[in-house]
């Protein structure tokens, strides 16, 4: 199963990162000390709620865009109007590094998402580090004790928490320290998509929740469907990594989406 392969894929990078890196050298980054920009207050500010995603590959379908640059797709996400942006920060599975988040920050001003699989703090401070704003913990990963703490020491370096789920079974890993739930409607053991997941976890979640829906959407008439249902924002990165302008994909998308 893609997922187990790739935790323990991560089990392997953590132990090197704490061989290799020593906490107080991302402390020297001279962007760790800036103060985060909030996903939160952005998707509730946003006419569309679109976090646009920077992939280049994923593990069912191989690549989907294996020369993209960041410096020639996410400014453009940003001018189209994006509320954020996720970029991929794992090498193996989806051709990406932290150095995309590192470039992603330098060009724009809109929360930036550390994509990864999240297992262990040394990862918050490396996210902390590069110029991100968000981190994404996924509890199929991890335990919901894991995640509260995790999640603790998200808060404490100043960024924001988004919690993905699959199912009923994994609502209590909602705490006080997650900012954002999102829904993701692919199987990470299977990677099949089923937007259906969404819909059925809805419900379930708190009120005072801000809810994003992830992965399968690829139509402004499935947002629209899932705005009424009360989500604030929708993850997309296939759909436009796919093309051959990304950006210029987004922007086509957003002014459908406000007809």
């Amino acid at each position: 199963m893609y997922l187990d392969k790739i935790i323990a894929r991560k089990e392997e990078e953590v132990a090197e990162l704490k061989r290799t890196i020593r906490m107080s050298d991302f402390m020297e980054s001279e962007i760790y000390t800036r103060v985060c920009y909030s996903l939160r207050r952005s998707l509730l500010a946003s006419s569309t709620g679109i976090i646009s995603e920077f992939k280049r590959k994923s593990p069912s379908k191989g690549f989907i865009n294996e020369n993209a640059k960041v410096d020639e797709v996410v400014p453009f996400y940003e001018k189209a109007g994006a509320a954020g942006i996720s970029v991929l920060a794992d090498t193996d599975f989806f051709a990406g590094a932290p150095k995309d988040i590192r470039i992603a920050r330098e060009l724009v001003e809109i929360p930036i998402l550390f994509k990864e699989f999240v297992i262990d703090e040394i990862q918050l401070h490396l996210a902390k580090s590069c110029g991100a704003d968000v981190v994404l913990l996924i509890a199929a990963c991890l335990t919901p004790e894991r995640v509260a703490e995790l999640a603790e020491e998200a808060k404490r370096l100043g960024l924001e928490v988004l919690l993905e789920l699959h199912s009923a079974d994994e609502l209590g890993h909602i705490n006080k320290n997650v900012d954002i739930v999102g829904i993701n409607n692919r199987n990470l053991k299977t990677f099949e998509v089923d937007l259906q997941a969404s819909i059925d976890l809805m419900s379930q979640l708190p009120n005072d929740m801000v809810r994003i829906s992830e992965s399968g959407i690829s139509s402004p008439d499935t947002i629209k469907m899932l705005r009424e249902k009360g989500f604030q924002g929708f993850l997309i990165g296939e759909n436009f990594m796919k093309t051959q302008n990304p950006g210029a994909a987004l922007k086509e998308f957003i002014d459908e989406l406000k007809k």
